[in-house]
């Protein structure tokens, strides 16, 4: 079939079955460190590629949640980020006296998250933590930058599925792959 996303993919890095396996872990080890915080929990997507997994991840949670979502944007058209990010989409909840869980697809420079972390630092939250389902370490320029619950460690590839994009396209593929360069060269 010429539509076929597949066809676009050089190769599968982590399974549908790996991700919601993992995705199953994490939301046990959430469940773990908010077990006896009587503040609200929110969780903060971050748009438009932690969609998918915020979804799957919230299924998981045991306990009384909220959710909100802020888009930013670091990257253009390319594969690289563009150095400045730029919020699109600020919350809509007041996160004052909250514990904030901000739910990201990719961890690559770091550059956006220490943007929204800093940001959402000024709205006194009751704690700020990070759950990614990628990182990416081979490119962190802002290296303080971690992630409290990590999904996966990849390599430094271009991926794509599961949310993650290329142009606004492959997001509803249900695995994480890499693109093959003729793609997008």
């Amino acid at each position: 079939m010429k539509n076929d996303l597949r066809n676009d993919i050089e190769e599968i890095i982590l399974t549908e079955e790996q991700i919601q396996k993992r995705i199953e872990e994490l939301g046990a080890e959430i469940n773990a460190a908010y077990a006896d915080k009587p503040e609200e929990l929110i969780m903060v997507g971050v748009l438009r590629g932690g969609f998918i997994f915020m979804a799957d991840l919230a299924r998981q949670i045991k306990r009384q949640v909220t959710f909100d979502f802020i888009d930013v944007s670091s990257y253009g058209t390319g594969t690289e980020s563009s150095g400045s990010v730029r919020i699109i989409k600020d919350l809509e909840e007041d996160i004052k006296g909250k514990h904030v869980l901000i739910v990201e697809d990719i961890i690559d420079t770091g550059l956006t998250l220490k943007k929204v972390i800093e940001m959402l630092k000024t709205r006194e939250p009751a704690s700020i933590k990070v759950c990614t389902l990628l990182d990416k370490p081979a490119r962190r320029t802002e290296k303080h930058i971690t992630s409290d619950f990590n999904g996966f460690e990849i390599p430094d590839k271009f991926v794509v599925g599961y949310g993650l994009d290329y142009a606004e396209k492959y997001r509803n593929l249900p695995f994480i792959g890499v693109l093959k360069p003729e793609v997008y060269a």
